[in-house]
This record gives C-alpha cells, structure tokens and sequence, in this order.
C-alpha cells in the first residue's frame, strides 16, 4: 500500500496540526492490511502516531491514522465525555474508546456520528451533528459546523494548505517518515 494514501489522507495528522485521520482503502485481504498497518506503524510509532484498522468489509478497511496523546486531550473534554457517555462509551481510557467505535461500526447500521470527536472536532460540532441530523449546518468544509464558523474555516484553511505543502514536498522526494512530526 502506498504511503501516497497517508499523505492525501493524513496531512494534518502527520504534521501535528490535528488529532487525526480516517480514510478508506482496498486490500486483497486482512493479512495485506495487517502488513501494511506493520509496516507504517514501524515509523509512526515512533513519532508518537498509530494507524489502525477499524473496519475490514469485502477489501475494503476503514484506516484510522492517530495522535494517541492528543486524542486522550480531546476526549477528556467534558462535552466531548457527555456525548460519549451518552452512546454507552467508558471513558477512562482512550483505548477503551476505540475498541467501543470499533464495535459500533462492526454492529450497527447506522453510522457513529460521535466518530468526529476521534477525528478532533469541535465536540460542539459533533454535537450539532447528532442532534440536527446533519441538516442546517452554519458551513461546510472538514465537517459541517454548527458552532464558531470563523474558527472552523481558519482550521479548513490550515488542513488545506498543509495537505497541499505535504504532497509537493512528498512528489519532490521526501519520506513520509520525515515529514511526520513527533509528539
């Protein structure tokens, strides 16, 4: 698998500037996926990332790539706790949080729209998600927001830019080892 995904997907992750990434990829089967994660993970790790498989359904795996420190900020947040504990999530440690996610993908139908806290959205964003039913959102970008619009396009922006600075660098020949930043 190439690290070209990681780089399209995960910019802001790799830079530091966000919690993480979530995207979707092809596999001929679990053990390609398992090899893949093993071999990312190699140099992740040492940076103070992980990259995870969510979901593995017919080749196709849901890949969360993540900040485990950062994510145990976002989830200590109170509002971001509440809307945990509201959908059955123990809070006490972000590893506990994901194996639950990862159980709701695997058993539910409909989608954990809770899924934007692990990504490092705005819990007021998240929120607003759940209970207006993804309708009449203030703006659209990353996610849709509900809250401070102003601070959500400057954070757009950023993503953007870094997304794009990130594939020069990586199509000029830099290593995504390198331009993962430690944390």
């Amino acid at each position: 698998m190439s690290e070209e995904l990681l780089i399209k997907h995960c910019s802001p992750t790799l830079a530091g500037i966000k919690t993480a990434n979530l995207f979707t990829a092809s596999f001929e089967n679990r053990e390609a996926l398992n090899a893949c994660l093993r071999c990312w993970n190699c140099f992740l790790t040492r940076k103070g990332l992980r990259s995870i498989p969510l979901r593995f359904v017919n080749g196709r795996a849901l890949i969360y790539v993540y900040r485990p420190a950062r994510l145990k900020q976002d989830l200590r947040q109170d509002s971001a706790e509440h809307i945990l504990l509201k959908r059955g999530y123990c809070t006490e440690a972000p590893e506990k949080c994901i194996a639950h996610l990862m159980e709701r993908l695997r058993t539910r139908e409909d989608f954990p729209h809770e899924i934007g806290l692990f990504l490092g959205y705005p819990p007021e964003d998240v929120s607003g998600f759940i209970e207006n039913r993804a309708c009449d959102c203030k703006c659209l970008g990353c996610w849709k927001v509900y809250g401070d619009v102003e601070a959500a396009q400057k954070t757009f922006a950023k993503y953007k830019k870094c997304t794009a600075v990130y594939g020069d660098l990586f199509a000029q020949g830099r290593s995504v080892e390198r331009l993962t930043v430690a944390g």
